[in-house]
């Protein structure tokens, strides 16, 4: 890394060299945000050179390291907007882009819900015509990639239909959940998202069965397959089949309940920031969060496994993942101080009885699980480790013929049990 070290500081010079020979603007705001600009330029290159490892290195270990530091920045950002006031945080945005910081247009998603409208005779179907817009791709996309982070399939399903019971519960609140019956589940959980899980599900049994047996470029005499290890350069260097296991600890049952929260939370988040920061949700900010995600979130997901499957080897969760939830926690924050009022908002009694029930549920089921069930199991053994220590002691002390009336009672006691 010490030629890395070269090229920071080359680069630190390159940019004070050329400070000093343009005349600097007489332009306070247009100053400030090139110092800001540069000051993270020279931070990135400084954390892709030094930063820590992780546990992915395709393409490029730099390459996981450079969103690493994307992270910091990320997370040093939403700090700053949560100690402004709503005002000026809102104001702040336009610093970034001028055409932010204007209150958004009320929007109608929810309209006309019918599959087949016989009033419009020019197109009785428009209304599934009005939903096939670019939003339609975007969750195929990320629920595909969302698959290859979390492997494993009952989890991208139980997330997927978990947050449309949530766009359900929370469309008092946003206009942006109010969707038709037939949007949420046949168009988002079986076409869109369904079909995303499917086609990565697919994509990860190939990778689990690809064969990894890595060649240097120039070993390999065609031009073929030069080109072929190039491509395949950006595939995993080796694979790790996820197998979550959920229910065999109380530990591991926290912790997918844990990820499936974050998760959640994170989905929240996208549609909570835009609407308390302003961001109409075509703009090319949303798509940079979901970028950013997808690339750390992958990382996060590597590492919180590799954290519960050997937690003798690694000893502490990774640095991807505590800044992944850092930053969750923070983006919740900033929606909770810009519009305590919409979070304020009451849930309709139905839905908080659906809720509750829910909740006591999973309680229910992890209290069985895990405890009384356990002491159930428990129990039965010492009963029968009891009886056949009864049963060797009658043994011994039975006549000669081998058989007493307290060794046939065991006996027959144990051909009960086994038939039970």
């Amino acid at each position: 890394r010490a030629h890395t070290l070269t090229v920071l500081f080359i680069l630190t010079c390159a940019l004070g060299y050329v400070t000093l020979l343009e005349e600097t603007p007489q332009d306070t705001a247009y100053n400030t945000k090139r110092g800001i600009v540069a000051s993270i330029l020279v931070f990135l290159c400084f954390g892709v050179t030094q930063a820590k490892d992780g546990p992915f290195s395709r393409p490029h270990p730099a390459y996981w390291r450079f969103w690493l530091c994307v992270s910091v920045v990320y997370e040093l950002f939403l700090i700053f907007i949560l100690f402004q006031t709503v005002q000026d945080g809102r104001q702040f945005m336009k610093y970034i882009d001028p055409h932010l910081g204007v209150p958004l247009p009320e929007r109608d998603y929810g309209g006309n819900c019918l599959i087949y409208d016989p009033g419009n005779e020019t197109d009785p179907f428009h209304n599934i015509w009005d939903k096939l817009d670019g939003f339609v791709p975007a969750h195929f996309f990320g629920w595909y990639l969302k698959t290859l982070m979390i492997r494993d399939w009952w989890m991208c399903m139980i997330i997927s239909v978990m947050f449309e019971f949530l766009e359900y519960s929370l469309e008092h609140q946003l206009p942006n959940f109010s969707e038709c019956w037939w949007d949420h589940w046949i168009m988002d959980v079986i076409l869109c998202n369904g079909l995303g899980i499917y086609c990565g599900m697919k994509t990860l049994s190939w990778l689990s069965l690809k064969t990894y047996k890595w060649q240097g470029l120039w070993n390999i005499p065609t031009y073929k397959g030069k080109m072929k290890r190039i491509v395949f350069q950006f595939t995993p260097y080796s694979w790790v089949k996820f197998e979550w296991k959920p229910a065999s600890s109380l530990r591991r049952w926290l912790a997918v309940c844990g990820i499936i929260f974050v998760f959640l939370l994170a989905e929240l988040n996208t549609f909570y920031l835009k609407f308390v920061l302003w961001m109409p949700p075509e703009h090319y900010l949303v798509l940079l969060r979901l970028v950013f995600f997808v690339n750390v979130g992958g990382v996060a997901m590597r590492e919180i496994y590799d954290f519960m499957d050997d937690p003798k080897f690694h000893k502490k969760l990774g640095q991807q993942a505590w800044l992944v939830a850092a930053i969750t926690a923070t983006e919740f924050l900033i929606v909770v101080k810009y519009d305590p009022h919409t979070l304020t908002l009451s849930l309709p009694f139905y839905i908080t009885q659906c809720w509750i029930l829910g909740i006591i549920l999973v309680l229910t089921w992890t209290a069985w699980r895990f405890f009384i069930r356990d002491i159930t199991l428990r129990y039965k053994e010492i009963r029968r480790q009891k009886q056949e220590h009864r049963y060797e002691k009658d043994k011994c002390l039975s006549n000669g013929d081998g058989h007493s009336p307290i060794l046939d009672e065991q006996t027959g006691n144990k051909l009960r049990e086994r038939k039970l």
